[in-house]
């Protein structure tokens, strides 16, 4: 006879079809393992569950998540470590079902809370379940208006501070119910108090540092890890002698001293204090170690996140120059602002480098990426530009060799980059970019200009394509004007081109202070917080310094760009009005013509500008002397038109109105210069 065959059993089957299933709950990382059954009792699809425990907000309230990780908590901190919990359950059709979970908490070789397992079931709806809710609804809805409230305040802090403002801001002590706060924070062995809310909590501002022992309450309850729930604060002096004179003080009559656990330790302390109450019901401890439970939490992420910026900022600080020198007859400033973005550190750099012959090279760049790697690649590529432009070499060399550079290091990053030589005597800027935005050039009337610097690839990729050819372009900053440089991150906004950026920098920069020092933080302060400070910003500002002269010998300086008639009205009109306001105006008249004369030659016969300078000399006799360099060393020559040519006067005018005149060469141009005799006064 054979016997029968026995049927195969599957657990997970026999679970689902009782109404009951299993979970698993990674403790240290907040991972969530749920069962077909489980996902059965919280109405959950498969594709409905992410495998964390915020997938489950869509069926359980926020007061039923502060029970259950009450009593995960509770277990933890006591050591009993088997723990079970009520909760209802809110289905997707709306309707809400008792449900009920009991665990166990596994533990490490050290005695780390690592892991809660357990199964959870629907429970009935009969009087004894029912029991262990909280019958009252309306209670119910404000516990739940409380942790709910808590909860969104928090979740948007970011940094420790964050944290402390949402506890002692406007509705601090609401979300809570308590007419006093104090937290504090673990320093090694010292509890340190960062908050103190509440009229008469500064009373114990007198405590703020203070060891972690069994001295205070607060203390004993963060040494423990065990909440302490006092009824009658003045009942609490007898056993901490200590706190006496500061409760007679407070006037207050009960209060709850919470630690604030994250991770299996303790990250600090919550103290919460009440005027009126006399006792703590259970739902009472569950509400305050519950939301202490979501303030441990925010405070964990806020502490991480300080400790990843200040690290960020330290490996930021060490790739930057320590210092800047000094430069003759200017000023320097540079700035450097970290994005708001934890650990990322960005590529942005700058430095101002030592050259031979009393020159200067000023440097910007932008390493591609805002993580370590660009860190490390933006230090080895600023040291490397550095040592080349200390050799002596042409700007255009120096970003070649840095581009080659690039390429040879075991690294796909590009790098953008803006560098020019800087003679501080003559004021000439020679000017190379690579991928980089143009300067910008604050003229001595505030006007604002955009030099046009053609520039080549970005640094490494020029070398990748075989077009290492860097323009050079060279610019002249006569005293008073300033030169700014920057990355991207102060012009650059996700609704706004790039265009618009150039143009909203140009109109801070033309209101903005003089000092460059003053300059770099108006900027900053304008663009890079307008922004939201979410890029890294490079900043460096080149100021020449103003050459006014003496009163008795006052001295005045314009630089008058090609194809720029506006400029060369304004220059004319400047020298008009500086020459009234030095009682000199009989002669304004026969200098603004060879002025004008001057200047339209300079522009036409030569490649660039011309710098204008009206200076007097006491003499005797006192006289006005008008400058007008250019870049050409090519000499101009009268010469003697017909009756009907339309140009070659030039000369002939300035003869004729001037008392002298003469040309003499000036470094790679020249620089021509008529007199007249002031009248005696």
């Amino acid at each position: 006879m054979m016997s029968a065959k026995k049927p195969h059993i599957d657990l997970e089957q026999c679970l689902l079809l009782t109404g009951m299933g299993g979970f698993d709950w990674d403790l240290e990382n907040g991972g969530l393992s749920l069962d077909a059954g489980a996902l059965a009792v919280l109405d959950l699809l498969p594709g409905e569950f992410n495998g964390r425990a915020t997938s489950l907000q869509e069926r359980l309230a926020p007061e039923e998540a502060v029970r259950i990780r009450f009593a995960v908590t509770e277990a933890v901190t006591t050591g009993i470590d088997l723990y079970g919990v009520y909760f209802r359950v809110r289905h997707r059709d709306g309707s809400l079902h008792l449900s009920h979970a009991r665990g166990r908490i596994l533990r490490d070789a050290d005695g780390r809370a690592v892991r809660a397992i357990g199964v959870m079931r629907t429970a009935s709806n009969d009087g004894a379940e029912l029991a262990a809710i909280d019958p009252r609804e309306d209670r119910r809805q404000g516990i739940a208006r409380m942790v709910q409230g808590t909860t969104e305040a928090l979740s948007r802090a970011v940094t420790v501070d964050d944290v402390v403002a949402v506890l002692s801001g406007a509705s601090g002590l609401d979300r809570f119910a308590a007419d006093g706060l104090v937290l504090g924070l673990v320093e090694g062995e010292t509890l340190k108090l960062i908050a103190l809310v509440g009229q008469t909590m500064q009373a114990l501002d007198e405590l703020k540092l203070h060891k972690v022992d069994e001295s205070l309450p607060l203390a004993e309850a963060v040494m423990t890890r065990r909440a302490r729930f006092v009824s009658s604060l003045p009942d609490l002096a007898r056993r901490f002698t200590h706190l006496e004179p500061y409760i007679e003080h407070m006037k207050l009559d009960s209060a709850a001293f919470l630690p604030l656990v994250a991770q299996d330790r303790a990250i600090g302390g919550l103290a919460l204090f009440y005027r009126g109450r006399k006792d703590f019901t259970d739902a009472d401890r569950n509400l305050c170690i519950g939301l202490s439970g979501i303030v441990a939490q925010s405070l964990q992420r806020a502490i991480l996140f300080d400790e990843e910026r200040d690290l960020a900022k330290s490996l930021q600080a060490t790739m930057l120059p320590r210092g800047i020198p000094e430069v003759p007859d200017s000023e320097v400033a540079v700035r450097y602002h970290a994005a708001w973005g934890g650990r990322d550190v960005g590529g942005d750099f700058y430095d101002v480098i030592t050259l031979p012959r009393g020159r200067i090279g000023v440097v910007v760049g932008d390493v591609q990426g805002h993580d370590t790697h660009a860190a490390a690649i933006m230090g080895q590529l600023r040291i490397a530009l550095r040592a080349f432009a200390g050799e002596g070499h042409p700007p255009a060399t120096v970003l070649s060799r840095a581009s080659r550079f690039l390429a040879e290091l075991d690294t796909e990053r590009f790098a953008t980059c803006i560098y020019s030589q800087f003679d501080p005597t003559t004021g000439i800027v020679r000017a190379v970019r690579a991928g980089h935005l143009p300067p910008l050039v604050r003229h001595v009337d505030g006007r604002v200009g955009v030099p046009r610097i053609r520039g080549g690839l970005p640094l490494g990729l020029a070398t990748d394509f075989g077009m290492e050819d860097y323009p050079e372009v060279r610019l002249d900053l006569v005293p008073g004007e300033t030169l700014v440089l920057c990355t991207d991150g102060l012009v650059e906004d996700a609704s706004l081109d790039l265009d618009t950026g150039i143009q909203n920098l140009a109109e801070v920069l033309r209101t903005g202070p003089e000092g460059a020092e003053d300059l770099a933080d108006h900027l900053s302060r304008v663009l890079w917080e307008r922004w939201g400070t979410s890029d890294d910003v490079a900043l460096l500002v080149l100021r020449r310094l103003p050459d006014p002269g003496t009163l008795q010998e006052p001295r005045i300086h314009r630089y008058v760009h090609q194809a720029d008639p506006e400029g060369l009205a304004d220059a004319r009109a400047a020298l008009r009005e500086h020459l009234a306001a030095w009682g000199l105006g009989a002669v304004a008249d026969d200098v603004e013509v060879a002025a004008g004369e001057l200047l339209v030659n300079a522009l036409v016969h030569t490649d660039g500008g011309a710098i204008l300078t009206l200076e007097v000399l006491t003499g005797p006799p006192r006289r006005v002397r008008l400058w007008v360099k250019d870049r050409s060393s090519a000499r101009p020559r009268k010469r003697s038109p017909g009756e009907t040519a339309i140009s070659g006067r030039g000369l002939l005018l300035v003869e004729a109105v001037a008392s002298r005149w003469g040309i003499e060469p000036r470094g790679e141009g020249k620089a021509v210069w008529c007199e007249f005799v002031a009248p005696e006064a």
